[in-house]
């Protein structure tokens, strides 16, 4: 076990919400406060069936799994909730895929930041196809983990109204079927990765957008 998961009492509650609960936890928090470190120990000591996922290629295979459209086989482009039945009912997953799908206890969402509302809609509805139809996600327990002031959604300039009839927002949060079975949040705080408070402080400023003059000093004197 990672000492510094140990002395993390949101690390430590997150893992007991994973582990001894079926509730969805979104897990954020900044750089550096040992996001990858918990998923990687969820791995290692989770005794539940589990898939990671991640929305492209790149976070994927920082996160050793796969790709979302992979793994679901979804198409590419919108999926909004009311095209369900005939961009995805016409998909049918390999024998292989659906018998992971029913085994599936827990499934791990990384970079969630970067995940459309519809596409996890359609990651409902495909585990509600192949598992329990009346229970969101079909009774699979959802961590998604990252940190929404990193890269948002993409939405295409001629989504956006099509988007707009079915969301508040194109972040995963608006999606229906999390709203209907609810999430609990957890922050990780402390960072591990940095001891520089001075770059800490800088790194945080610039996540929030707070460029003042002493701060573009501070990095210009680096320049």
């Amino acid at each position: 076990m990672d000492s510094t998961i140990e002395s993390n009492p949101q690390a430590e509650l997150a893992f007991r919400f994973i582990t001894e609960t079926n509730q969805h936890v979104f897990l954020t928090g900044r750089a550096g406060t040992g996001k990858t470190t918990f998923l990687h120990r969820i791995r290692e000591e989770c005794l539940k069936q589990l898939v990671v996922v991640a929305p492209t290629g790149v976070a994927a295979i920082n996160a050793k799994g796969v790709t979302i459209h992979s793994m679901f086989q979804l198409p590419f482009g919108n999926l909004m909730p009311d095209q369900h039945s005939k961009l995805l009912g016409q998909r049918k997953l390999s024998k292989e895929k659906q018998r992971v799908l029913q085994s599936l206890d827990l499934l791990i969402i990384d970079e969630i930041s970067m995940v459309r509302a519809d596409v996890l809609d359609a990651i409902d509805w495909t585990l509600r196809r192949y598992r329990n139809p009346r229970k969101p996600f079909g009774g699979v327990q959802l961590l998604m983990i990252g940190d929404l002031h990193q890269l948002p959604p993409v939405v295409r300039d001629q989504d956006v109204h099509v988007m707009r009839q079915h969301y508040e927002t194109p972040y995963f949060f608006s999606c229906k079927a999390l709203k209907q079975a609810g999430v609990q949040t957890i922050e990780l705080t402390k960072i591990y990765r940095q001891r520089d408070e001075i770059f800490v402080k800088l790194l945080n400023e610039v996540r929030e957008n707070r460029m003042t003059p002493e701060v573009l000093a501070q990095l210009n004197s680096r320049f």
